[in-house]
């Protein structure tokens, strides 16, 4: 397959033991099997032009205007004459920019794919195999491979880029074949035993590169916060939360997501475009949803942690899962360590709850029905942070600002309407107790698998149901009796509802299009082949915070049209949201 930078790959190899036993165990130098193990290389071949438009395709012809422009050399690049045609509407943007412009990127990029020789191709010269040959391969004046560890074979010249079981390709390996090889070495006299096994790749192909999503000023004119060296909101009394679900490697099957190739479904792609994705956010809070838990400890955890973020994880129950429990998915929390510290944490388990229900509610006989609707192993995680910052002015020194911050993950079974009723309903009881408890402004995140206007976002949203709400009439255990009791006291808004409120003016138009107009809830922020809709939210106290910006909404045109998700450019089937917050200075009693 043809692989993009950052897409760790690792060969399978099944060794034959003498006792004729298969393990695809690894045998390294360090713990030798019956005298012997395996020693691996990584080779590449000689570098190759690859088409910008079709980058599984090879080059045969160079725009000779993007050269003289000095646009970075990769777009130049086409793999026939009609696709070079076929492009030129969009191609031809990039001259006119070059013409008043220079491109920031274009030396970084240079340096990344090469140039073309002073013998290179015209602008539709369909044949670049002589230019090939003389493209240059250094990255300023050192070459990227060194020649001492270059190797022919049947005419072909390899480069030896690395010598473990695992490689990574680098931005150098784009246009690049990669041959992996395997050998049995005698550990004694380190001479290889039997013959070379080899596996190749497809060329490199770069990685795509989504379409980035802007800040949006809601509370007015200007944001009020600015953009510090690091690209990231700064403002003394200002916070921005993350919310998404990353889609779990379990679910991420190719039956279920057909339409995306494998390469882009595999988690070793996945996992480098999901991490630079929300790195590239750096959001102070970052609340994620369907994360495994060996995800969790060995990936995402110590990668933040890298990016001064600080872990919380709540996995799911396993009493339906019957699977392998490092497998199973929860919700994780981030929050950077030098904008909050961690004061408590809660965390709900919605089987227990159901447990304590059908104890009190439910009579004997019917008890284990009741729970087999019931238990879904779904969770909620609490967290209580301090900030480190400060928004109360000094006439009110050293008052601690607190902030509760919960991440669910409600069931997904749309027959279960009660179920999930009953789930928002009993967190918000737990919100509620810790509200009695101190003043601290809320927010609650996650995917709540319930579109705009459904009885839990209308719980959510409005404190209340309407008794004659139709999710209402699915109700078998009679656990939403009284209806009187689906209410809650917390002035909770949804943060993306705050786009309705902005004014005329460029662009705000097309914001509110990829609002609904009757929910002032985004179109979508769920989008495969089966279903389109929104089932993600970051909710707010209202009495406490005020939503300052929103990072803005994806549209079809974002995705590609035809494209549902997930896709190269955008790693799970849901996007990202992201609202910067400010508190409220609190009122003297």
């Amino acid at each position: 397959m043809a692989d993009p930078p950052g897409c760790e790959l690792t060969p399978y190899v099944l060794l034959r033991r003498p006792d004729k036993n298969v393990t695809t165990d690894d045998v390294p130098e360090s713990a030798p099997l019956d005298g012997h193990f395996l020693r691996y290389r990584v080779q590449s071949d000689k570098k190759v032009a690859i088409c910008s438009v079709h980058p599984s395709e090879q080059a045969t012809l160079q725009c000779l205007g993007c050269v003289k422009a000095k646009i970075p050399v990769a777009k130049s690049y086409h793999c026939s004459p009609k696709c070079f045609s076929d492009a030129w509407q969009h191609h031809r943007v990039l001259h006119d920019r070059a013409a008043t412009a220079v491109n920031e990127n274009g030396n970084e990029e240079e340096e990344v794919f090469g140039r073309f020789n002073s013998s290179g191709s015209g602008v539709l010269n369909t044949s670049l195999s002589g230019s090939v040959s003389s493209m240059s391969l250094t990255n300023g004046s050192a070459p990227l491979y060194p020649a001492a560890v270059t190797q022919r074979s049947g005419g072909e010249t390899w480069f030896e880029v690395g010598r473990s079981k695992t490689y990574t390709p680098t931005a150098d390996d784009i246009g690049h074949v990669l041959k992996f090889e395997c050998v049995v070495v005698d550990a004694e006299s380190k001479v290889p035993v039997g013959h070379v096994n080899t596996i190749l790749t497809s060329r490199v192909i770069p990685a795509p590169s989504p379409s980035p999503r802007r800040l949006v000023p809601v509370n007015g004119v200007d944001v009020m916060g600015h953009l510090d060296s690091d690209g990231r909101i700064s403002s003394s009394g200002t916070f921005t939360v993350l919310s998404y679900n990353i889609l779990s490697d379990v679910y991420a099957t190719s039956e279920s997501y057909s339409y995306c190739p494998s390469w882009a479904l595999s988690w070793p792609y996945r996992r480098q475009n999901l991490l630079r994705e929300i790195v590239g956010y750096r959001a102070d809070i970052v609340c994620l949803q369907e994360v495994q838990s060996d995800h969790f400890e060995e990936f995402f955890a110590p990668e933040l942690d890298k990016h001064g973020y600080q872990a919380l994880y709540k996995r799911k129950t396993n009493e339906v899962y019957n699977g392998n429990t490092q497998t199973i998915d929860g919700c994780a929390t981030f929050f950077r360590r030098d904008r909050f510290s961690h004061v408590k944490k809660y965390e709900v388990e919605f089987n227990k709850a159901a447990q304590s229900l059908t104890d009190a509610m439910i009579p004997s006989n019917q008890k284990k029905s009741a729970l087999n609707r019931l238990v879904k192993d779904n969770v909620a995680l609490i967290v209580v942070l301090e900030a480190k910052f400060s928004n109360q002015g000094a006439d009110n020194p050293g008052k601690r600002q607190l902030l509760c911050v919960a991440n669910t993950h409600v069931n997904v079974h749309q027959d279960l309407k009660d179920v999930k009723l009953w789930q928002v309903h009993t967190l918000l009881k737990g919100l509620e107790k810790i509200a009695a408890s101190a003043d601290i402004p809320m927010l609650v995140c996650g995917d709540f698998n319930s579109v705009p206007g459904s009885a839990p976002h209308t719980l959510l949203a409005m404190g209340k149901v309407d008794p004659l709400h139709t999710d209402l009439q699915v109700d078998p255990l009679n656990i939403l009796r009284p209806l009187s009791k689906l209410i809650h006291q917390l002035p909770l808004v949804s943060a993306y509802s705050s786009f309705a409120r902005l004014g005329v003016g460029l662009g705000m138009e097309q914001l509110r299009r990829r609002m609904d107009p009757t929910t002032n809830e985004p179109l979508f922020t769920n989008c495969t082949r089966d279903f389109i809709g929104t089932l993600d939210y970051i909710f707010y106290t209202a009495d406490s915070l005020t939503v300052e910006s929103l990072l803005e909404l994806l549209d079809e045109e974002s995705l590609r049209k035809d494209t549902a998700l997930p896709s190269p450019e955008w790693s799970s089937d849901h996007i990202a949201l992201l609202a910067e917050f400010r508190c409220k200075p609190r009122v003297r009693r």
